[in-house]
């Protein structure tokens, strides 16, 4: 039985809980699953059974979405989710999906496929499906395709589809992991491609995370500590996943080597124009101990910080 988890006390909004591949058909007004663990839904059928113009739930699933026509707000986790350029979206079991229902003549359409962690225990796939980024809230824009890429992903739904509605026998989980396989294979691929190809927005993104760390190191920051992932991912409304793909993709180095290079950038300037002890200098950057200053300044230049000092003497 479907359920509200409990009443948000700020906007006395129901979060639901999903636990169940009846219960995701049971709230979208479908009819019952042909397949206790896995569905495929044609998005236009989907009539949420709720009377709120606003619904949040948590759910036991995981969620591939390919959905055209959006004319509600998607948010998943602290983000919106952005399908201005995209159509695909993905949503991994226990997170938290926000989704504002708009109403317009225009009814979404696509496919909505939703399997059970229980359909994948115990498999190669249970182990290597954390390592699909796209998931968590690791990336809050939706992937675009191309019309190949649609008609692929399109078929191999529809294969999984046909697959347990032909009879299920010993080797149909087997088949339609295979199958899943194969389509988060190409999702992760093609969204390789989008960080890629979509270079204004990545190199915007880059711009952006210089003048955090500017910002940040302008003055001393012995009480704010190191600049972390995690608080320039937030700067920048993005997660901290999808920051570091994206640096990696772009420049080759992770969101961490990125702190790392402005520290030395800023401890060279310090070491070369001011007569600041290298302690002084360390604690200033926000290290808590100066050793762990001087050992990160000799990986990164081959010299200590008092060498390099003493080469512009």
């Amino acid at each position: 039985m479907l359920l509200p988890l409990f009443f948000s006390i700020m906007n006395n909004r129901k979060l639901y809980t999903i636990d169940t591949i009846s219960e995701f058909h049971k709230i979208s007004g479908l009819p019952k699953p042909q397949h206790p663990l896995i569905s495929l839904v044609d998005y236009s059928l989907v009539e949420y059974q709720i009377e709120e113009s606003e619904i949040s739930w948590v759910q036991d699933l995981y969620f591939m979405g390919f959905k055209r026509d959006i004319q509600g707000k998607f948010h998943y986790g602290q983000s919106q989710y952005d399908f201005d350029e995209g159509l695909m979206s993905f949503i991994g079991p226990r997170q938290v999906v926000r989704l504002h229902i708009s109403k317009s003549e225009k009814k979404p359409s696509g496919y909505l496929f939703a399997f059970h962690p229980d359909f994948i225990w115990n498999t190669s796939l249970a182990t290597t499906i954390n390592s699909y980024k796209f998931f968590g809230y690791d990336v809050n824009e939706a992937l675009f395709l191309s019309e190949k890429e649609e008609e692929t992903i399109i078929g191999l739904f529809k294969a999984i589809e046909k697959e347990y509605q032909s009879g299920i026998d010993q080797f149909t989980q087997n088949i339609i992991i295979s199958q899943i396989e194969v389509i988060l294979n190409y999702c992760e691929r093609f969204y390789q491609r989008q960080f890629i190809t979509r270079k204004k927005t990545n190199h915007q993104i880059l711009e952006k995370l210089e003048i955090i760390l500017e910002d940040f190191l302008k003055d001393d920051v012995i009480d704010k500590g190191l600049p972390t992932a995690n608080y320039i991912a937030k700067q920048l409304n993005i997660s901290t996943n999808y920051l570091g793909s994206l640096l990696k993709s772009v420049t080759g180095l992770t969101t961490q080597q990125h702190i790392h290079e402005k520290l030395i950038e800023k401890a060279k300037e310090k070491l070369s124009t001011t007569e600041l002890s290298v302690s002084e200098i360390a604690f200033q950057l926000g290290f808590e101990h100066s050793q762990s200053f001087s050992k990160l300044f000799k990986n990164k230049t081959n010299l200590s910080p008092v060498a390099f000092r003493n080469s512009f003497i």
